[in-house]
C-alpha cells in the first residue's frame, strides 16, 4: 500500500464529529489528501489522534506512513503515541538540574532516547527507594537542556508499577547516583480498553 492509501486507511478510522482546537476535521485531512499534501495530511492526523482514544492500529498506520515520507521524528511520535494507547498516558513537568550540579552536561534528546531511572515512590523491603525506569519525550521541543523546564511524556517500562502515580505527585529522575531533576506529575491516563501491559522496548 502507498501513502496514501495508508492515509486514507488511517482517516476512516477517525470518528465523525471529532476536530481539532482550530475545528480541523477528517474532512480536511481529504482536502490535503486530494491536492497530494501528504505531510499536511498525516500532521492533522496526529493532531486529530489527540480528540479520541484512538486504536493502536491507527497510530501504526500513521507510523509507516511518517517512515515512508521519511519523517524520523513524525515516525517517532507515532509509534510512541501507539505505545501509550497500550500502556498509558504518564505526562510531568520535568525540571533539569543546571549543568555542574548533576552528571549531564548535555541536553536531553526529546524523542523517547533516554531511558533514566525515576524514584516514583516504590521502595524495597528494607526500606530503600526501588528505581523504575522509563523513556522521556519532550513535548513541544527537540531537546531539554540542562537547567531547564519542559512538559514531558513517560514510557515505563513497567507500567504496572506507576499506576499509582497522581496529578501532583512528584518523581526524581537519575542517570547515576545523584539526582538530576524532579517531575511534578501532570496527567496520568489508564491504557485505552484494547491495551495490553506488556511494551516492546
Amino acid at each position: 500500500m502507498d501513502v496514501v492509501g495508508i492515509l486514507e486507511a488511517a482517516s476512516l478510522l477517525v470518528p465523525e464529529g471529532v476536530a481539532t482546537d482550530n475545528d480541523i476535521t477528517v474532512s480536511d485531512v481529504w482536502d490535503y489528501l486530494t491536492h497530494d499534501e501528504w505531510e499536511v495530511a498525516l500532521d492533522l492526523l496526529q493532531e486529530l489522534g489527540d480528540g479520541w482514544t484512538a486504536p493502536p492500529g491507527f497510530w501504526e498506520q500513521l507510523e509507516r506512513a511518517a517512515g515512508m515520507l521519511g519523517l524520523e521524528r513524525s515516525r517517532e511520535w507515532c509509534w510512541w503515541r501507539g505505545a501509550e494507547t497500550r500502556v498509558g498516558v504518564i505526562r510531568a513537568e520535568l525540571a533539569l538540574r543546571p549543568a555542574g550540579q548533576a552528571l549531564r552536561r548535555t541536553s536531553i534528546p526529546g524523542a523517547g532516547v533516554l531511558r533514566p531511572m525515576w524514584d516514583i515512590g516504590n521502595r524495597k523491603d528494607d526500606g530503600a527507594p526501588e528505581l523504575d525506569i522509563a523513556r522521556v519525550w519532550v513535548e513541544f521541543a527537540p531537546d531539554l537542556p540542562p537547567g531547564a523546564r519542559a512538559p514531558v511524556r513517560l514510557l515505563p517500562l513497567n507500567p504496572v508499577r506507576w499506576r499509582h502515580l497522581t496529578p501532583g505527585d512528584r518523581i526524581t529522575l537519575y542517570e547515576c547516583a545523584v539526582a538530576g531533576g524532579t517531575a511534578s506529575i501532570l496527567e496520568v491516563r489508564p491504557p485505552g480498553p484494547q491495551g495490553k501491559l506488556v511494551l516492546p522496548c
